[in-house]
């Protein structure tokens, strides 16, 4: 019986030594991590924003509840766009756009945006919008999402995007539970040549949030759609001014509420992860400075993500816009209407960042690397990863493929709820190892824990935990302080529990190791996932895998795992077996799978994720559960029926 909180066990020695000349320009030099953390977060929230009047206390920390930056007045509009204005930046282009059709393409320079964004505030002033009244958003990717967020911050209105992918009841729950009284939403949306029908969808979500008073509607499709008189308005039917002067930012506390960003929880209230203003901004421009080495003059970034999630607040619409950067927004999916769509984008706008999901780099792994090399990706000088951890032949044909095996590769681990990147490589310092996230960000303080809240030391696996606060922290589960308490601070007192598993090696590194819950235990051994995962991968036939844990009366629990191949190949008995062995030589016979079911695709949400819950389901033969925020519900019941047909080995 172990006696490890998590035994890792998959070994990678691959290592990628920063290159001269990238650490000679790099933002980041390596005596950023002999910095002191008070002077750290001091000096950046003095630099990375403008303040209208200055912080007076750096932190204030009452556990589990930190208060940063305490007595400066500041507003995002303001830092994110006024302010580049005022120094001449005017003509620089804040976003590069391409719609889901083709040929449909914008650019907006910061003075443009500034315009745009001050008139829809003018517009939600006509519609009652003002400090403190709560507005939820309901776009695709759209320019008018970045400009109702920061038409909302310009006024001082707290908001929730929602996905637009959601469904009706998801956003009637949301706009509820935060109390919003205005929707701002589009006619249709575009995905995979077919409309979604966005207004409608709002329609019925109205119709059980009877707190939503005004409906402010952007025209995308021009298609007609139900218009409710005196609740409904077109955005372009307005006649407001776009003069700064007209809407002059409103003067925040560093603490007042920015945004409600909603995450699944294990119950069916919805839960608002808060994050406040000052605090948060600071954090996601300073993560987005040092780890992606933004030089604003020169760079083409894109973040390959929706704004829906934190990723897209963070990465796309505030960190970007804070520093002045020149960002790629795309409407659609990777794969439409050919699977080199990305990289036909990477070479018509000359991008030289990108960041993207690890689901999204096996899907690409999966279709070939033929895609990209039909376009010139030379533009690109550092790639990016985030969501969930990375395997590593994930990570190495993503350096390979895309970058040219010359690239920096840095992955991020952070959550909805830290708001800002936590752990990751500073590209120009930290020498990469596939699948590792390397350290924790400068004035972070990570640790990992056994089940005692004792630290591991060098190689063991356990719980992720964070001992110190950082800016870009949550404020709580809105309406929810119990909650929050016990969901984050209860497991390890005085400690912020990130609900992740990792592991730290003789360098000090770290390595993800998936959510606790995906931890499997296998004759008293915890096994996780992403290792087994990862092992699975490696095999030059594998494009994805996702592994997790049946009922076994045997070991405890026996490891099921469903494995994708490359190149549309069918499994085979042989193709099992080698898999199989493949996992035992990498990893060791007690990781095993005890069944492979072989499918054509994963289950996974809109935004990439892989619903491992609904595998769980399917492993363990019961009914499946709430399948409404898969991209392709249809996926399971195939996954389901591949699963009868492939029965568990001996």
């Amino acid at each position: 019986m172990s006696d490890k909180a998590i035994e890792t066990l998959l070994a990678e020695d691959r290592r990628y030594p920063a290159p001269e000349d990238f650490a000679a320009q790099a933002n980041a030099k390596s005596d950023i991590y002999d910095i002191p953390f008070e002077e750290f977060w001091e000096r950046e929230g003095r630099e990375r924003v403008t303040w209208f009047e200055p912080f007076t206390s750096l932190l204030e920390w009452e556990l589990p509840y930190a208060k940063w930056y305490l007595g400066g007045k500041i507003n995002v509009s303001y830092n994110c766009l006024d302010r580049h204005v005022e120094a001449g930046l005017g003509e620089r282009v804040a976003y590069l756009w391409e719609g889901e059709p083709e040929g449909e393409r914008s650019s907006l320079t910061y003075a443009e945006l500034l315009a745009q964004v001050v008139r829809m505030a003018n517009v939600l002033k006509e519609l009652g919008v003002g400090k403190g009244t709560r507005v939820a958003i309901y776009l695709g990717m759209v320019t008018e999402l970045p400009i109702a967020m920061l038409a909302c911050t310009r006024l001082g209105a707290p908001n929730t995007v929602v996905f637009g992918g959601f469904s009706a009841d998801s956003l009637a729950d949301r706009s509820n539970d935060m109390g919003c009284e205005v929707l701002i939403t589009q006619d249709e949306a575009w995905r995979r040549g077919s409309t979604v029908p966005l207004k409608l969808t709002a329609d019925e979500a109205m119709a059980a949030a009877p707190g939503i008073r005004a409906c402010l509607v952007v025209e995308r499709t021009g298609n007609e759609v139900p218009m409710q008189a005196g609740r409904d308005h077109w955005l372009h039917n307005f006649e407001v001014p776009d003069d700064p002067a007209t809407c002059p930012p409103e003067p925040m506390d560093a603490e007042d509420l920015l945004f409600l960003m909603y995450t699944s929880g294990t119950t069916a209230k919805p839960k608002g992860i808060a994050h406040t203003t000052g605090g948060y901004l600071v954090g996601a421009a300073t993560t987005h400075r040092y780890v992606f080495d933004l030089k604003p003059e020169t760079d083409v970034y894109w973040c390959a993500a929706d704004i829906g999630w934190i990723t897209g607040h963070s990465y796309i619409v505030y960190g970007p816009l804070c520093n002045g950067a020149t960002s790629v927004m795309y409407e659609g999916t990777p794969d439409f209407p050919d699977k080199d769509r990305w990289w036909e984008i990477v070479e018509r706008y000359g991008v030289t960042i990108l960041y993207t999901a690890p689901t999204a780099i096996r899907a690409h792994m999966k279709w070939g690397p033929e895609f990209a090399e039909q376009h010139d990706l030379s533009s690109l000088r550092l790639l990016g990863s985030v969501g969930e951890p990375i395997n590593p032949e994930a990570w190495v044909w993503y350096r390979e493929h895309i970058g040219g095996d010359r690239l920096p590769v840095v992955d991020t681990w952070w959550q909805t709820e830290t708001g800002m990147i936590l752990i990751t490589p500073l590209p120009g310092v930290t020498t990469l190892k596939p699948g590792s996230a390397t350290r924790p960000f400068p004035g972070v303080d990570a640790a990992v824990v056994d089940d005692q809240g004792e630290e591991v030391g060098p190689g063991g696996g356990g719980y992720l935990v964070l001992r110190r606060p950082w800016p870009a922290m949550t404020r709580g589960i809105f309406g929810d302080d119990e909650r929050y308490r016990t969901t984050y601070w209860e497991r390890f007192p005085g400690m912020y529990f990130a609900g992740d598993g990792a592991r730290i090696d003789e360098d000090g590194d770290f390595w993800l190791l998936g959510r606790v819950d995906d931890v499997m235990n296998v004759s008293g051994h915890r096994i996780s996932t992403i290792e087994v995962e990862s092992a699975l991968v490696d095999h030059t036939s594998v494009a994805e895998a996702a592994v997790c844990g049946r009922a076994d009366q045997l070991t405890g629990q026996a490891i099921v795992a469903f494995v994708t191949l490359k190149g549309g190949q069918e499994g085979s008995v042989e193709m099992l077996e080698e898999l199989r062995d493949h996992v035992a030589m990498k990893i060791g016979p007690i990781a095993k799978p005890a069944n492979i079911v072989f499918t054509p695709e994963l289950p996974k949400t809109r935004s990439g994720k892989i619903m491992r819950r609904l595998l769980r389901d399917v492993a363990e033969d019961r009914p499946l559960g709430d399948t409404t925020t898969l991209a392709d519900p249809a996926v399971v019941a195939e996954i389901a029926d591949r699963a009868v047909a492939q029965p568990a080995e001996d």
